[in-house]
C-alpha cells in the first residue's frame, strides 16, 4: 500500500481557490514588491480580521525567514531575544538567529510554553545582576500559538505575558506559522482580536494554512519597527512578484476561508487521537490542535515505518519513542481511517 503521510502540514500544494485565482490574474501585470492592489486588499482584509485598522502588513515567503527578519528588525546588535528551551527558533531554525547576530536567551518550558513566573523571574535576575552590561540583554520576546508541541497559550496566560513585557517595554512578539490550527481548536479564548491586542508584533502562516506558501506580518504600531520594507528587502526576503503572496492572503481572508479550512485539521486530528486512545495507545501530552504526540513501543515503531510517514520527534525511556502526527487542512477522513488500521 502507499505510504499515509502526516510528517507534517505543509505537505499538500494550496488551497484550490488560491490556484484558481492565480491561474486567472497570470497574464495580470502589476506593480512589484507587495505594492500591487491584490495585497493592498489582502491587508485591509486582515487590519480588519485582527480590529487593527492601523497596522502595518507586510508578506514574507516563509516562516524562518519571517522570524530572523523580524527579530533583525526589533532588536539592536547588543539585544537577545528570549524563547522558551523548546521554541522554535531555538531548536529548529539551525541557528537562523545567532547568524544574524542574536542571542537565543531560552528559559523554561511548560509543554512548550513560557510561563508569567519565569519570564519575570529570569528578567528580574538579569536586572539585579551587577554584571548585566557584559550580558546579552534581552530585547523582546518570542512566544508560538500553537507551541512546538501543539499546545496553546489561554487569555490568562497571555494577557499576563503581555501585561510583563509591557512594564519591561520588550516587544511580544507570536510565531503565528500554525496560528489557523490554534484559532479553530475547541475551547480556545484566543481569537486574532485578542492577539492584536496583546502581541506587538506576529505573523499569521498561510504556508502550513492553504498557501501555497506565505507569511503575513503583522506590526500593531508601525513605528515599531521603521523602514521595515527596507529590512525586509535587506533580509533578501522581498518577493519582487509580491503579488503572488498577496492574492493568496486575500484569497485566504475572503469569505472567513483561512478559518474554515482549519477547522478540517483540528477535526481530522481529534479522530486520530480518540480512536488511538480507544485502542490503548498514551499521549506525551494533551494537545488540542493538529499535532498529536504519541508514545509508542519501538517494535511498533519499526512495523509502521513502511506503511505511516510520521516525524520522530524524542526518546521518552529506553524502549519507547515519542512521534508526531499532523493533519491538516486538506487531510481527508479516510486517510485518517486508513491510519487508525495501522495502529
Amino acid at each position: 500500500m502507499a505510504v499515509l503521510h502526516f510528517e507534517s502540514d505543509y505537505l499538500e500544494g494550496a488551497h484550490p481557490l488560491i490556484l484558481e485565482r492565480l491561474t486567472q490574474t497570470n497574464f495580470e501585470k502589476t506593480p512589484g514588491y507587495g505594492l500591487d492592489e491584490y495585497s493592498d486588499a489582502a491587508r485591509t482584509k486582515i487590519r480588519s480580521a485582527c480590529g487593527c485598522p492601523e497596522a502595518g502588513v507586510w508578506f514574507l515567503e516563509g516562516g524562518t525567514q519571517t522570524n530572523a527578519t523580524v527579530i533583525d528588525g526589533l532588536l539592536r546588535t547588543f539585544e537577545g531575544v528570549v524563547a522558551a528551551q523548546t521554541g522554535h527558533i531555538n531548536v529548529h531554525e539551525a541557528g537562523a538567529i545567532e547568524a544574524a547576530g542574536h542571542k537565543v536567551l531560552a528559559i523554561p518550558q511548560h509543554n512548550g510554553k513560557i510561563t508569567a513566573e519565569d519570564l519575570t523571574k529570569y528578567l528580574d535576575l538579569f536586572n539585579n545582576d551587577s554584571s548585566r552590561d557584559h550580558e546579552v540583554i534581552p530585547g523582546m520576546v518570542y512566544i508560538s500559538h500553537p507551541t512546538e508541541y501543539g499546545t496553546l497559550y489561554t487569555s490568562d496566560e497571555l494577557t499576563s505575558l503581555s501585561r510583563i513585557c509591557r512594564s519591561h517595554k520588550l516587544p511580544l512578539y507570536l510565531d503565528g506559522a500554525r496560528l489557523g490550527y490554534g484559532l479553530a481548536a475547541d475551547n480556545t479564548g484566543i481569537t486574532l482580536e485578542k492577539i492584536a491586542q496583546l502581541c506587538d508584533v506576529f505573523y499569521i502562516g498561510g504556508t502550513k494554512v492553504g498557501a501555497l506558501f506565505g507569511e503575513a506580518v503583522v506590526v500593531t504600531k508601525p513605528e515599531l519597527i521603521p523602514h521595515f520594507f527596507t529590512i525586509i528587502k535587506q533580509h533578501g526576503a522581498l518577493a519582487a512578484k509580491g503579488r503572488i503572496l498577496g492574492i493568496q492572503f486575500d484569497t485566504l481572508f475572503s469569505n472567513n476561508l483561512y478559518f474554515k479550512i482549519s477547522r478540517n485539521a483540528i477535526e481530522t486530528a481529534m479522530i486520530i487521537r480518540n480512536g488511538l486512545q480507544k485502542k490503548g495507545y498514551t499521549f506525551y501530552l494533551d494537545s488540542p490542535t493538529n499535532q498529536q504526540f504519541i508514545i509508542i513501543e519501538d517494535t511498533k515503531l519499526k512495523q509502521l515505518e513502511s506503511t505511516v510517514g510520521f516525524s520522530t520527534w524524542e526518546r521518552y525511556d529506553e524502549a519507547h519513542t515519542v512521534i508526531r502526527l499532523a493533519t491538516s487542512w486538506a487531510t481527508k477522513k479516510e486517510d485518517v481511517e486508513e491510519l487508525l488500521k495501522q495502529f
